[in-house]
């Protein structure tokens, strides 16, 4: 019963929205994609969107340096390309579709992966990005940026070749306070702090009343206002696509 109500959590788009919203929107991306089409997956790790290019020529690139438990799937999924993100062993212009999914935070120069990106796609190949706005420490040590904004995209796409650039919230500011919400009920929960045994026995019956509050309210608050949003300042991340629409140098 636990893990059921574990897994329901999970694939909520009130409490688990950032990778729910993530996927699904990754999932209509490759509905779109035309049969056959070269795919390469950048920083794939696990591959979890694989099946979704079924109807695709799918390869997947990673520099495999992380451990099993840092990854989605608890492990590598079948990598074509083991090698630097920024120095894809591949011909300009191999691909028609390049996807990259919460990886370029990771990297010491991001500029130059998305330059990578352009060299390795068709003119008139697509990009499909996404990462993080903010976020906390993760996959470390390789963790090297806090979040890029949209105006990044906007400047680091266009200046590598990419334009009708679309990017789009990954929710808005109250769904990232109920997720946020969400976080400081995990984090304190009185058997998974470090506080001594005195302070968590203290802690705990507060727990309790905010668990409901903090748990429960705030993510359905925060899902129900959030089309009220107009700023989008405190967005998870955002999702990106992009065209390779000129010629490479």
């Amino acid at each position: 019963m636990i893990q059921w109500l574990r897994d329901k959590i999970r694939s909520s788009a009130v409490f688990a929205f950032n990778q729910v919203d993530r996927d699904r929107w990754i999932a209509a991306q490759a509905a779109g994609i035309p049969a056959g089409s070269r795919v390469l997956d950048v920083g794939a790790g696990s591959c979890p969107y694989r099946p979704l290019f079924a109807h695709c020529e799918y390869r997947a690139q990673d520099f495999k340096a992380l451990q099993g438990e840092q990854l989605r799937s608890g492990g590598y999924g079948g990598i074509d390309y083991v090698c630097d993100a920024a120095a894809i062993p591949v011909e300009p212009c191999s691909f028609d579709v390049v996807l990259c999914t919460e990886m370029i935070e990771h990297v010491p120069h991001p500029d130059h992966v998305v330059a990578e990106f352009a060299r390795i796609l068709k003119p008139g190949g697509t990009l499909l990005l996404t990462a993080p706005l903010g976020s906390g420490i993760h996959q470390e040590p390789y963790h090297y940026y806090g979040g890029f904004t949209s105006y990044w995209y906007q400047r680091f796409l266009g200046e590598s070749g990419f334009d009708m650039i679309r990017i789009e919230p990954n929710g808005g500011s109250y769904r990232f306070f109920g997720q946020e919400a969400l976080r400081f009920v995990r984090m304190t929960a009185p058997w998974a702090l470090s506080a001594p045994l005195g302070i968590r026995i203290i802690w705990f019956p507060l727990w309790l009343v905010l668990l409901p509050v903090l748990g429960v309210l705030m993510p359905l608050l925060g899902w129900a206002l959030d089309k009220y949003d107009d700023e989008k300042r405190f967005t998870v991340g955002y999702h990106v696509r992009a065209s390779r629409c000129t010629e490479p140098s």
